[in-house]
């Protein structure tokens, strides 16, 4: 037998005996499953729905991902092409490539280890997931095919299967604990950091974009779109002598963010911001002009002054969580202005761990919630 081969049965050995968990184990009958695809194929890897996570067995996705796992004395090393992560012993959690600790949990199935999907994205990969179209699929630099195409592809083979509980609109949720965060004037040269970020914390945001931002870092709003990200428009100038020169010029901004984002992406929006917010200089001429598009008008209640206080992260951080806590005494949901800007990057961890220790939940913008703007215009 090759040293190759008594390695990887170590690896195998070393995975179901050190590694096992009784954490979210659930029997085959009471769970949904999905395919999982692997950039541009559809493999035979079965990623079962537990807590409202995906989960797949851990050696099959070294396999398809070429991940290199290696047996420690505390636990596993998952190694990809650029990061990578430790699985510690106690099952429970994994230790970051930065050092830092994420909860992961894990059990058996089958004799196979089984761990939540968004363990890759820890490891650089993006994740796909379209339930109306039983699409899950992990993603690098080498996919080709886009979402659409790679369902069109694979639509025999994709496995029907009921979408997994996902968190309740703000519709539903107790008023004041939900919290939508937002960047403005992205994208950048920091955004890929930005989203490694968000991802760590398992948080998501909604991002209002220039249209030559978007030109400049497509590869950014790419993984901005395939991470499920919200996205809105910002305009094309961000001068206001241009882009409130009249209400025509104000749509013809946004018109022209909107074809950006769908020749770069394949989707466009209905979510706008208006550059330094909606007043005083959209009045209503201007939302008469603009929202009779379609459009729907969001501004902010939580300003954190990120673009004015730059590397002061203390004064950013006690803004944000004041306001945040001022409005959670009246029952009001947050919605958290910030810049897409590398200053914001040095503050954003300790803001996101607050809140998610304070038991907030993240949502995206979408156009079915109702605006939030200071003009109350619900349009």
């Amino acid at each position: 037998m090759s040293t190759k081969r008594v390695l990887l049965l170590f690896i195998g050995l070393f995975i179901c005996l050190c590694l096992t968990s009784e954490s979210g184990i659930a029997s085959a009958a009471s769970i949904e499953s999905l395919k999982l695809g692997v950039n541009d194929h559809l493999t035979d890897i079965e990623a079962v729905s537990v807590k409202d996570s995906y989960y797949v067995p851990l050696r099959d996705l070294a396999g398809e991902l070429d991940l290199t796992l290696t047996g420690l004395v505390n636990g596993i090393e998952v190694k990809g092409q650029t990061r990578s992560l430790r699985i510690l012993k106690d099952n429970a959690n994994a230790v970051l490539q930065d050092g830092s600790t994420i909860s992961l949990g894990t059990f058996q199935q089958q004799g196979k280890l089984m761990v939540p999907l968004r363990l890759v994205a820890y490891l650089g990969f993006t994740i796909s997931f379209k339930p109306e179209e039983y699409l899950l699929r992990v993603q690098d630099a080498k996919t080709k095919l886009t979402d659409d195409a790679f369902v069109s592809q694979y639509s025999k083979e994709l496995k029907p299967a009921e979408p997994p509980a996902v968190a309740p609109e703000v519709a539903t949720a107790k008023p004041g604990t939900t919290v939508f965060l937002t960047f403005d004037d992205g994208p950048s040269a920091t955004t890929s950091q930005l989203l490694d970020i968000l991802e760590k914390y398992d948080v998501k945001a909604t991002f209002f974009m220039l249209g030559p931002h978007i030109s400049d870092y497509p590869t950014q709003v790419k993984r901005i779109t395939k991470g499920k990200y919200g996205v809105g428009l910002h305009g094309m100038t961000h001068r206001k002598e241009k882009f409130y020169a009249s209400p025509a010029a104000a749509l013809a901004e946004m018109q022209g963010d909107n074809a950006v984002l769908k020749k770069v992406t394949g989707i466009s929006t209905t979510l706008i911001r208006p550059p330094y917010g909606s007043k005083p200089y959209f009045t209503q001429s201007f939302r008469d002009k603009v929202l009779i598009q379609g459009y729907h008008l969001w501004d902010w209640n939580v300003d954190s002054e990120d673009w004015k206080y730059k590397d002061d992260s203390g004064t950013i951080y006690n803004l944000v969580m004041n306001q945040v806590h001022k409005l959670k005494r009246a029952n009001v949901n947050p919605v958290i202005l910030m810049h897409d800007q590398k200053a914001t990057l040095k503050v954003l961890p300790r803001i996101l761990s607050s809140l998610k220790k304070e038991g907030y939940q993240f949502q995206i913008i979408t156009k079915d919630l109702h605006p939030v703007n200071f003009w109350k215009d619900e349009r």
